[in-house]
């Protein structure tokens, strides 16, 4: 079965949104603090407190927190930073900034360790939807444990405003029910684990790739997105510019890639014969309608005919076609009408007067599915052709249809660069350029499910979102946490390719290369049949194992097995282990399952077994070996563990002899 990615986030991605707006607004436009310093924050300890805001311009301000003051000075556009000396864990203290006999003073504030967390919708994933959430929000309460919750905010270029319902608030029922689940359940074994106050920031957005995130300065040195950044700076300017380049851009994008746009006769042109495509119902993710679209991600046409009488077709119309997965082109009569992006986003289109006629007419929709479900999924009958006589045409009736083109073979997708979520740095500027500097202990991040299409363009793009905002947050050396993806999408029988796995092989290897980052495997807490495994405790817990071997040496602390080498050794090849305790542990089975050997006749599975810290296969049969595979599926069956309890991180190795 076809991972539903945006339809599984769907309940998950509404009920985030709507968490954000049920709570206190955020701090007023007039406060001289930033809007991240507020009461009952947690600042970070043990290094020095950096403290910005605004005030009058060249005004000058006093900065007191526990009995110490400092001088600071606004810039001649009212900016101002002051640095307060270092603190123990503890509090609760007061800071108070004040400016010619005007004053803020915010009180409750605890000196501790500050987390950030961020991603797409696992991260989202609320408490309340979390497994055994009436009893972990009843048992929420911790004065020592507080939580922000930024508001959902996209922006063309950085702002230091964070969204409406961005205030720290006590951990307790009413502030953890939609709160990150991954997130509270780390910081909450960090709070027994490390004894001192913690605060946990959480900053996600359901659905989001990974080049959000960045800033437009880590995106440039990574390299490949000029065009769309360049596109977002005309759009900041004039939204209006902005779309007629963007326009282009697509425009040309289509033709150059899409074999439907090619040719003396593309796929949306009224002239083009049809006759031959297969026909689907307007509705439903088109993984579920045919078998050739089980597993298909790519581009796929699909064509309509509505036939008008002359009263009909005078004047304009608006064309109806709810929401679209991912990327659209829509044309009538061979006249492009809008495009728009968005799985969720319902499609509306203005029909100019003149490009309908009457007797029969074109409605032709190219589709690009980037991941999980596509498709004209949303109900068939919310898809008319609103006429200017008042009359509504229903489009529910099946639709004709035909594959273009795979998307493994599609580069530089295009996803319009402001939209929220899947766009160039929106949520980097809306999102974390308001947290820019704030003392951090670390970042857990918990992403990937959207670029799962590009695994080697996701290497570069993890390695620099850890540089910049290590960079961003002001320590080269910032603990940083990636919770490799989950088993989702249906098991193999047999050795095959997987996305899945080669994206989770990138992460594997983007944090072994660096010393301070580090891995919480979850391969075994997915759900093959849900993006969304509302076991978020144990992802929690293997963050929290994570920070206290990555931010804390705490020493000894359980982890995930992980392969060091990888040898031919006559008929056998042995993968050593690291981080394996007093040994390897399978379960329910007398021999590890889920190895391959790959050589120069593909992949196959192979029988293994383990002798203490390694795991030797029979490689017998396997011509010229190269290399060894471990759990490689989208949803692998997996029963190889490390003494503790924790599974061994699935991999790809190359052999040596």
């Amino acid at each position: 079965m076809k991972q539903f990615l945006k339809a599984a986030g769907l309940a998950v991605v509404l009920a985030g949104a709507a968490a954000t707006g049920v709570l206190a607004q955020s701090p007023p436009a007039e406060s001289l603090l930033a809007d991240v310093f507020q009461d009952h924050a947690v600042l970070q300890r043990d290094r020095p407190i950096a403290v910005w805001g605004r005030a009058a311009p060249d005004a000058q301000l006093a900065v007191t927190l526990a009995g110490t003051t400092v001088a600071a000075r606004a810039d001649a556009e009212g900016r101002w930073r002051a640095v307060l000396p270092a603190l123990p864990a503890g509090g609760p203290h007061e800071l108070s900034v004040a400016q010619d006999g005007r004053a803020q003073v915010l009180t409750d504030l605890l000196i501790g360790d500050v987390w950030l967390c961020s991603g797409q919708s696992n991260m989202e994933f609320g408490v309340r939807s979390a497994t055994n959430a009436d009893t972990e929000i009843g048992n929420s309460a911790d004065p020592s444990l507080r939580l922000l919750l930024v508001g959902r905010s996209s922006r063309p270029s950085p702002t230091n405003r964070m969204g409406p319902g961005s205030v720290w608030r006590v951990s307790g029922p009413e502030s953890v029910r939609d709160f990150s689940a991954s997130c509270f359940f780390m910081g909450k074994q960090l709070r027994r684990s490390q004894n001192v106050p913690v605060g946990l920031i959480a900053a996600s957005w359901g659905g989001s790739v990974i080049e959000d995130w960045l800033s437009e300065p880590a995106l440039r040195r990574i390299g490949g997105y000029d065009v769309p950044l360049a596109a977002l700076a005309v759009y900041a300017r004039s939204p209006e510019e902005g779309r007629r380049v963007w326009d282009e851009t697509s425009n040309r994008w289509w033709r150059d890639n899409d074999p439907g746009s090619a040719g003396s006769t593309p796929w949306y042109s009224p002239a083009y014969d049809d006759a031959d495509w297969s026909t689907a119902a307007p509705e439903g993710f088109w993984e579920g309608s045919s078998p050739e679209l089980t597993t298909f991600d790519g581009l796929v046409w699909h064509r309509t005919a509505v036939t008008l009488t002359a009263a009909q077709a005078a004047g304009g119309a608006t064309l109806r076609l709810g929401p679209v997965d991912d990327v659209d082109t829509t044309w009538v009569n061979g006249r492009k009408i809008g495009g728009g992006e968005g799985w969720d986003t319902p499609r509306t289109y203005s029909v100019p007067a003149g490009v309908l006629h009457e007797g029969r007419n074109i409605i032709a929709v190219g589709v690009l599915d980037t991941g999980g479900g596509g498709g004209l999924w949303g109900p068939a009958a919310d898809k008319t052709l609103a006429l200017a006589n008042g009359s509504v045409v229903s489009l529910a009736e099946p639709w004709r249809r035909r594959v273009s083109a795979p998307i493994s073979g599609l580069r530089n997708l295009p996803r319009t660069p402001w939209v929220g979520g899947s766009g160039v740095t929106t949520l980097s500027n809306g999102m974390i350029a308001p947290l820019d500097g704030y003392g951090l202990a670390g970042v857990a991040w918990y992403q990937g499910e959207s670029n799962v299409g590009d695994p080697e363009g996701y290497r570069r793009l993890l390695s620099g979102l850890i540089a910049d905002w290590r960079t961003r947050f002001g320590d080269g050396q910032l603990p940083f946490l990636v919770v490799q993806l989950a088993n989702f999408g249906p098991p193999a029988s047999t050795p095959t390719d997987s996305a899945w796995a080669a994206l989770r092989e990138v992460q594997r290897e983007v944090v072994e290369a660096d010393a301070n980052a580090g891995l919480a495997v979850a391969i075994d807490i997915g759900d093959r049949y849900d993006i969304h495994p509302t076991n978020k405790q144990e992802v929690g817990r293997r963050l929290a194992l994570s920070a206290r071997a990555v931010a804390y040496d705490d020493a000894p602390v359980p982890a995930s097995p992980s392969p060091r080498t990888a040898e031919v050794a006559g008929p056998t090849v042995v993968v050593r282990f690291d981080r394996v305790g007093d040994g390897l542990v399978v379960f329910g089975a007398a021999r590890p399952v889920g190895f391959e050997l790959c050589g120069a006749e593909g992949c196959r599975f192979v029988d293994a077994r383990v002798q203490g810290e390694t795991v030797v296969l029979d490689a017998a049969g396997v011509v010229e070996p190269r290399s060894v595979r471990f759990c490689w599926a989208d949803s692998p069956v997996c029963n190889l563990y490390g003494d503790a309890g924790l599974p061994a991180v699935p991999f790809e190795l190359p052999l040596t002899r």
